[in-house]
């Protein structure tokens, strides 16, 4: 196989096995994000990435998180996460407040509205990820998965200064 900057002797392609690997993850990440997305569409009418913002709230001291510090921890971009709060701020499950120590900085907060939505979304949350993924693994291979995607995302996560990362941007 020739490609216009050299042949195929010069790149490590997959193996067979790698490529069967790797096409099932891809397979089954897509998969499980559509059943997650599809069930909260259901039940909240959220997708997926809305109730994970939710969840990041609900967990941070005061439900309420910097936006930047809150794009860091859904891993997207301050420009789609600025778009995903004005959508929950006119469900009314989230607020900005403006930070007293930063005039440009401004805080998500979570509302008493958006904290009983998480309430009445989540116990079928749970039930659909427990459904899709850990009730097919034994805990053996739960405790490999959860190994496996903790060396995985590691070795993704710079810590250098000026990394270039979507939710800096």
């Amino acid at each position: 196989m020739d490609t216009a900057s050299g042949s195929a002797s010069q790149y490590r392609w997959l193996t067979d096995e790698e490529q069967r690997v790797w096409r099932s993850y891809l397979h089954a990440t897509t998969l499980l994000e559509d059943h997650l997305d599809r069930q909260l569409q259901r039940d909240a009418g959220m997708p997926h990435i809305y109730y994970g913002l939710l969840v990041q709230l609900a967990e941070a001291p005061g439900h309420r998180l910097r936006m930047t510090e809150l794009a860091m921890k859904v891993k997207i971009t301050r420009s789609r996460l600025s778009h995903a709060v004005a959508r929950l701020e006119k469900t009314g499950w989230v607020r900005r407040e403006d930070c007293p120590s930063d005039k440009r900085g401004q805080f998500a907060v979570l509302t008493e509205k958006g904290h009983e939505v998480l309430r009445h979304t989540a116990p079928g949350h749970v039930a659909a990820v427990r459904q899709a993924l850990f009730e097919r693994l034994t805990p053996e291979q739960q405790k490999a998965l959860g190994e496996i995607m903790e060396i995985v995302a590691e070795g993704l996560q710079p810590n250098e200064a000026g990394a270039d990362l979507p939710w800096l941007r």
